[in-house]
């Protein structure tokens, strides 16, 4: 059961999601100054080079918040007890019925973080400037409906 989520979902086109449940990520802001995390994906990942948020496949036991508060720690080093969860939002929808949810969660100061191997950087990007970098595509779609919630 434990990672049973790793695999790719087709659509009828031909397009391909990872995570057989479907994928979650996490959105961490910090208030002040108000910046989010994100990580720049190693290269050989799936759309590597880009930023987006911790993240990956869903296991088939676990809901959108666990799965991407196990992303967030495996990927960079984040640990749930320091996040206060706030929203979860479909940020994607395939047409074979995968999605993909951000959580978005708040911390305390700047904790330190910890990358793995799909992590090529982790920095705290100010939320004024997160257009400034090559965003993955379907983080970059969801970019303007995750902002506006960040100031709740």
């Amino acid at each position: 059961m434990i990672g049973d989520g790793n695999g790719w979902v087709r659509d009828p086109d031909g397009s391909r999601f990872w995570g057989r449940f479907g994928a979650a990520g996490l959105l961490v802001c910090t208030e002040d100054p108000r910046a989010v995390l994100l990580q720049h994906r190693a290269l050989w990942s799936h759309q590597g080079g880009t930023w987006s948020v911790p993240g990956g496949a869903r296991d088939s036991h676990e809901s959108a918040s666990d799965a991407a508060l196990r992303e967030a720690h495996e990927e960079a080093g984040l640990a749930a007890d320091d996040l206060e969860l706030f929203s979860e939002v479909v940020t994607a929808r395939s047409v074979a019925g995968w999605t993909y949810t951000t959580v978005l969660a708040r911390v305390a100061g700047r904790p330190a973080l910890w990358p793995n191997a799909e992590s090529a950087a982790l920095e705290w990007v100010p939320v004024d400037r997160v257009t400034d970098l090559p965003l993955h595509p379907a983080f970059a779609a969801a970019w303007p409906t995750l902002r506006p919630l960040l100031a709740h």
